[in-house]
């Protein structure tokens, strides 16, 4: 089994190819669609460079997985569904909690809450085969409701739930997010886990300027994940966590990124114009009368 990782700068995300080298056959994992706020330009740079290394490598997609609906970026899902038709896509069962609170939140009236727009719906611990790939989706919850991490052979991608050791873990503070939900993710569901198991993370910062690194192991996570190690107390983690969090800034393309993932990658309906709009709701603070 071959690991070919793809890094975007602009949102420090990880898009992965799981594939077997013998049959070519390969799995997707969360890949990204590009997106300026300021101009509205949607484009697809970044997924332009995974379909070339597909192309050039003749590989046979089987499956588009997402991790979660992410809060940073854009997912690419549907431009990779009319190119590879017969690939599942694939995300958490939760998804339909995920969905239900941004459909009021936004206000979205065409939002489905039943996870009808992805192919499959992953229970917690089941296993599927994709061509000659067999994977087990692991319930890591906290970050959001929905996240999985996918377990291929002795590879584990975890998403937004455990990062490089020196970085830590993902945040709790999104809505039915858990700093408690994400401990027992992560110390029941990864830590119980082979020691020597790859783990492949759905971002990297860079943390003190180091270079872009994206393989730990459950092994170094354990001992050195500078936030939860296996010996960290539920209590510990959980104070750390939601303090860390009460200091951190709002991801810049939030509002957009949820109005389309949790729309399976979609982006809204166009109007009458023939141009999609997305929603920002605004919170006004103001010390003037009748504003």
């Amino acid at each position: 089994m071959k690991i070919q990782h793809f890094f975007d700068p602009y949102t420090f995300t990880l898009t992965y190819l799981v594939i077997d080298p013998k049959t070519k056959d390969a799995v997707i994992i969360d890949p990204v669609l590009d997106f300026d706020p300021a101009s509205g330009q949607v484009t697809d740079k970044s997924i332009a460079v995974v379909i070339e290394y597909i192309k050039r490598e003749s590989l046979n997609i089987k499956a588009i997985l997402e991790t979660h609906a992410h809060a940073d970026h854009l997912s690419s899902s549907q431009l990779l569904k009319k190119l590879f038709p017969e690939a599942i896509l694939g995300i958490g069962e939760k998804i339909k909690v995920v969905q239900e609170f941004f459909k009021s939140h936004f206000h979205i009236d065409y939002l489905k809450t039943n996870g009808s727009q992805f192919d499959h719906l992953f229970k917690d611990n089941e296993e599927l085969v994709f061509g000659s790939l067999k994977m087990k989706a692991i319930p890591t919850p906290g970050h959001t409701p929905a996240c999985m991490s996918y377990l291929f052979e002795d590879a584990l991608f975890t998403g937004d739930a455990l990062f490089m050791p020196d970085y830590g873990t993902g945040r709790c503070d999104f809505p039915s997010g858990s700093a408690k939900e994400l401990y027992h993710s992560i110390t029941k569901n990864l830590f119980s886990l082979p020691n020597q198991t790859r783990v492949f993370v759905g971002h990297d910062y860079s943390p003190n300027g180091r270079e872009m690194k994206f393989e730990t192991t459950i092994g170094e996570s354990k001992e050195k994940n500078i936030q939860l190690k296996s010996i960290t107390t539920e209590s510990e983690f959980v104070e750390f966590r939601q303090g860390r969090d009460k200091t951190l800034k709002a991801p810049r393309l939030l509002f957009p990124s949820i109005q389309v993932n949790a729309d399976a990658g979609h982006l809204p309906p166009r109007e009458s114009n023939e141009l999609s709009y997305l929603k920002l709701p605004l919170k006004v603070k103001t010390t003037l009368a009748n504003f």
